[in-house]
């Protein structure tokens, strides 16, 4: 991990209150039907590993950083949470129906990622991406992006041999968010995490500024924060 992936557990507190959920419906289309062994990987302080949870699914969490995991364990006692990567997953062959990866493929390398996560997965297993990206054609939303110097961008999603074609689909929705968990939300960025205090007071402070003076956001306790949730997934063939 490079120092941007491993900052996380830095802020995993700030990280579990602010980032958002997933939308049920990009879940549904995610998972496999009758698929009940789930592994998160890059599972962070588990948000999406409380929504496979939910469902009453079989469901492993793996996540690189000690301090995402602890706080994982904290909000979620009893799922299995194991310290592992894309690249190396601490899982044994076949024993996965499907491998998901919320917010963290753009950390992984896929040539090793790939065949890792194909090895851990039954045949005919499923291998889905999820990413929330804020929605920036909302005025307040592109400015966000400008003071936080991180406009959003259309992820990638190579995965390759041996699993099948890739399908995509985008889910708009809206996540009702208050100042305090916006902060926070910012916050629990990798780059803000590596800021100098300073540095890093001075740019949540632009950030209060912007709630408390654009006219979309002022004199409102809690926002409408839009997002596009970005969704690949490919199966491996059945044999």
């Amino acid at each position: 991990m490079d120092d941007h992936a491993a900052s996380f557990g830095r802020a995993a507190t700030a990280y579990e209150r602010g980032r958002p959920p997933y939308p049920d419906a990009a879940l549904d289309w995610l998972l496999p039907e009758r698929a009940t062994r789930i592994v998160d990987v890059g599972a962070g302080t588990g948000k999406l590993t409380r929504q496979i949870r939910a469902r009453g699914l079989d469901v492993s969490a793996v996540e690189p950083s000690d301090g995402m995991r602890a706080e994982l364990s904290r909000v979620l006692p009893g799922v299995p949470v194991m310290a592992g990567t894309a690249e190396d997953l601490p899982l044994p062959d076949r024993s996965a129906d499907a491998v998901l990866c919320a917010q963290a493929w753009h950390w992984v390398d896929p040539e090793r990622a790939v065949p890792e996560v194909a090895r851990v997965l039954a045949p005919g297993g499923r291998l889905g991406l999820i990413w929330n990206l804020r929605d920036e054609r909302e005025d307040w939303v592109r400015r966000l992006g400008e003071i936080i110097d991180s406009p959003e961008m259309t992820r990638r999603s190579d995965f390759g041999t041996p699993f099948g074609p890739i399908e995509t689909r985008d889910f708009g929705w809206t996540h009702e968010i208050g100042r305090d968990r916006l902060l926070d939300l910012v916050a629990s960025r990798s780059a803000v995490i590596l800021l100098g205090d300073d540095d890093r007071a001075a740019l949540l402070d632009r950030v209060r500024e912007l709630t408390a003076t654009h006219p979309a956001l002022v004199g409102r306790d809690t926002f409408a924060l839009p997002y596009v949730t970005q969704c690949a997934r490919a199966d491996l063939p059945q044999r």
